[in-house]
């Protein structure tokens, strides 16, 4: 009897958890992304950083992040109060889940686009650095974008709501549907970008290792130059477009890590449930997995909502400095009112 009783308890325990989370950890991690997100579109539509390929990447990132968070965390709030729509609704499941997973593959491609941006800018290649052009970069989007929109289509045929048995009522209804999306996310959306982001990064670190390599020799053949104050101010533009150049880098390098723990956890989670899909489903089982699910995916918003709070702390003055001039508008403008 006392077994029995401890293992409803256990049930009751992780159902229990599942709804408190979604009801109290999602509204701050909402609040956490949109507020985040909504100030880096401000930023980085700095016509200072616009214009950088690097930052537009970063920018159109950001938007991408923001509607992910925005049409899948919100549903995700109302699950902890019984009120989901997309629960019940097939055709609202249908759309949310493509909505989010496309602009979430979005988001991340784009940041593996930027490792490869910052491994062009820094080449010693001068036709690969003619290539690191905005109209080059807005292309790409553009193929990124369709992409993912393609092949997130089969949603529309996969998804699903009013399942039982899945850790989440709106979820593939099938063993082949969960398995095509366990792999276009866990594949495609997750760790390829990721590899390209790990091998470009390294290339990008070799390239500025060439670059300090060579600047030593250059500096000491110009300084017998007559021109001094000539000499000065190109030395000092190209000390500037280094300062901004290594806050990119050093901004791509720490997001490119914290996405990489962040959203892994939730490709094991997928593959994990589909792997366990013909085994007996239990009430224990089927509330752990929620619940470890849960958990997953709400790292992933948590990754959705990071960049502005990792541009500002790892961008220096390039981020910071229109950050703050930002402040100073929102604070000044109301004083013209009085």
């Amino acid at each position: 009897m006392s077994n029995i009783s401890s293992y409803e308890n256990t049930v009751e325990l992780f159902n229990n958890l599942t709804v408190q989370i979604d009801r109290y950890f999602t509204v701050f991690i909402f609040i956490f992304a949109v507020v985040g997100n909504s100030l880096n579109v401000l930023v980085l539509s700095q016509r200072t950083l616009r214009s950088n390929p690097c930052a537009w990447l970063f920018l159109t990132s950001t938007i991408a992040d923001l509607i992910s968070v925005l049409f899948g965390l919100t549903t995700r709030i109302l699950a902890g109060w019984a009120t989901d729509p997309t629960n019940t609704n097939s055709l609202l499941c249908k759309f949310r889940g493509f909505i989010l997973f496309s602009s979430r593959t979005t988001a991340f491609w784009l940041i593996a686009l930027a490792t490869v941006d910052r491994w062009i800018a820094s080449s010693r290649n001068a036709r690969y650095r003619q290539m690191n052009t905005l109209k080059n970069i807005k292309i790409c989007f553009i193929i990124v974008v369709f992409i993912s929109i393609s092949i997130y289509s089969q949603i529309f045929y996969c998804y699903k709501a009013n399942l039982v048995n899945t850790p989440l009522k709106c979820y593939g209804k099938s063993f082949v549907c969960q398995v095509i999306s366990d792999t276009l996310y866990g594949g495609i959306s997750v760790i390829l970008p990721l590899i390209l982001m790990i091998v470009f990064g390294l290339k990008t670190i070799f390239n500025i290792h060439q670059i300090q390599i060579r600047v030593h020799p250059r500096q000491i053949i110009t300084i017998g130059q007559n021109n001094p104050s000539k000499i000065i101010h190109s030395k000092e533009q190209s000390i500037q477009w280094k300062k901004q150049d290594r806050h990119l880098f050093s901004v791509l390098i720490t997001q490119v890590i914290v996405q990489g723990i962040l959203t892994l956890p939730q490709v094991v989670a997928k593959v994990y449930i589909t792997s366990t899909t013909f085994q007996i489903q239990t009430p224990l089982k089927s509330s752990f997995d929620h619940f470890i699910y849960n958990i997953a995916l709400l790292l992933s918003f948590v990754a959705n909502g990071m960049p502005f709070y990792i541009y500002t702390l790892c961008g220096g003055s390039s981020f910071q400095k229109p950050l703050l001039h930002i402040i100073h508008v929102i604070i000044k403008k109301p004083m013209y009112f009085k």
